[in-house]
């Protein structure tokens, strides 16, 4: 299986390759050249094996340069019970036609340890057989969870450097508390001033910039990157997608064969992009259901194939979705587009100068009969986990109840015949803990993130995780805030 750039297609990688640079020198995201395919015996071969299992099917047939062994090595080694339990990603049944699928066991309480657990391996084991020597160089622009998530799994792993970016005003208290109190000799966490998207283009024109990058490369650095325009990243996403769909088989909410609906909270497009790979691969999935929330780019994308950034920014109580460039959406346009990777090099130039571009007819014809779009404000996003902590006794992050009633309004429509649909919940509820707590009392919540967390569990009954606890005594490493125009000189600066 080899790997081409969205944007030129003659820009060809394996997947080690595309794995240890992240990005492609002409600012493309990598993707595979083909998809695997997957049949119905396969699947059905998946409902009685282990996530780990599971992991090691989906991933051979995109991570060809490794073989069985290697990858079961680095899937056992990264979904270990100590980190994740004995059911990394549970399928938790609410009512006969939905689930929520809590992808939140890991580490850092959020989705992203599903892939950025396993990176590390996928990564070092790329620098052997590509016989890089140089020290890899991490750079990661965060909106919250994917900072964390990173920093957990590259601190003082050997040959790597990691640089976190995150907006200092534009993250939940715990979150940040998160970042600033990691340790790790190889650790560097900065707040800027401005949003997700000031520091996601930083982070992209840093890579994309041939002079940083042979300065560095002269000083025995490369780029690579943790976010999930890495395909290292992406990937793993993949499996939880077959994972719940072959789960709820076996618990007998669904027949083998038969579609079911996956509905995701979306800010850079990844994780709902894994779930077209999914589908792709042979999965039988029915609507992919993109929820956003206020800043609805995506929604308004979906719904007119116009993407125009050129809009108010929200700051909101969902902040992993305060995005309004989703990079991976890059990857769809290549599919949506036929390939066309010269197509997709102008649509991203316009988005880059004129923060708008607009896909043609058969292209938006294709992505609409895919993904379902609609977006959830905050009153609604409050009143969603009041009513079903009332009704399910069930207690729900902020992002998870942008999803949850996204799939309430998609069933309105006259095409929703019922079919089973499962909801990501991609954080724990602790790390929104005043958001949650002020939904579920229907009341102001302000003081010490700590105390709320305490709050929280004493209204619910549900655990604190106790790794997020620890950290109200942990000292606080990393104080610095910097302007978004000085990320380069920063870079540099730490790497000399």
């Amino acid at each position: 299986m080899m790997y081409v750039s969205t944007r030129d297609k003659k820009n060809m990688v394996t997947a080690a390759q595309a794995i240890t640079h992240g990005l492609a020198n002409d600012g493309g995201l990598f993707l595979p050249q083909g998809i695997p395919s997957f049949g119905i015996e396969d699947i059905k071969s998946m409902i009685n094996k282990s996530y780990i299992d599971r992991a090691v099917m989906v991933l051979s047939g995109f991570l060809t340069d490794f073989t069985e062994e290697e990858l079961k090595r680095a899937v056992s080694s990264a979904y270990t019970p100590e980190k994740f339990g004995e059911v990394p990603v549970p399928l938790v049944q609410l009512g006969n036609n939905t689930a929520v699928l809590e992808l939140w066991h890991g580490p850092t309480s959020a989705f992203k340890d599903m892939a950025l657990q396993l990176l590390p391996y996928l990564l070092t084991m790329s620098l052997e057989k590509t016989g890089e020597t140089s020290r890899i160089v991490i750079l990661v622009a965060t909106s919250g969870d994917t900072g964390k998530a990173a920093l957990e799994g590259f601190a003082d792993v050997a040959g790597t450097q990691i640089i976190v970016f995150y907006p200092s005003e534009g993250v939940s208290d715990i979150q940040k508390r998160q970042m600033i109190t990691q340790e790790g000799n190889n650790v560097n966490v900065f707040g800027i001033q401005g949003n997700f998207d000031d520091a996601q283009t930083g982070v992209k024109e840093i890579f994309s910039k041939a002079s940083i990058r042979e300065t560095l490369h002269k000083n025995g650095f490369i780029f690579s990157s943790a976010n999930s325009m890495n395909w290292g990243r992406l990937a793993p996403q993949i499996v939880y997608y077959f994972s719940a769909y072959v789960d709820a088989v076996k618990a007998k909410k669904i027949s083998l064969g038969e579609s079911i609906n996956f509905v995701v909270p979306t800010g850079n497009f990844g994780d709902i992009l894994a779930g077209y790979y999914a589908k792709m691969m042979g999965l039988p999935v029915g609507k992919l259901i993109c929820a956003s929330n206020n800043n609805n780019v995506l929604t308004d994308f979906i719904n007119t194939g116009k993407y125009d950034k050129n809009r108010e920014f929200f700051k909101t109580t969902s902040p992993s979705m305060d995005i309004l460039v989703s990079s991976n959406l890059e990857r769809l346009l290549y599919h949506a587009s036929n390939c066309n990777a010269e197509k997709v090099a102008g649509y991203m130039e316009q988005l880059n100068t004129e923060g708008i571009y607009e896909v043609d007819r058969e292209a938006l014809r294709k992505i609409r009969s895919e993904f379902f779009g609609a977006w959830v404000d905050e009153i609604e996003t409050k009143e969603t986990i009041a009513r079903v902590y009332k009704e399910c006794d069930y207690v729900m992050d902020t992002h998870t109840a942008v999803a949850w009633r996204a799939l309430e309004k998609y069933r309105y429509l006259p095409e929703d015949d019922g079919t089973y649909s499962v909801v990501l919940s991609t954080a724990s509820p602790y790390k929104f803990a005043d958001s949650v707590l002020s939904a579920i009392d229907n009341s102001e919540v302000a003081g010490d993130p700590f105390d709320l967390l305490r709050e929280l569990n004493a209204k619910t009954g549900m655990e604190i995780p106790s790794r997020m606890l620890a950290l109200e005594n942990a000292e606080i490493l990393h104080k610095e805030v910097i302007s978004a125009s000085n990320m380069e000189l920063t870079v540099i600066s730490n790497l000399e």
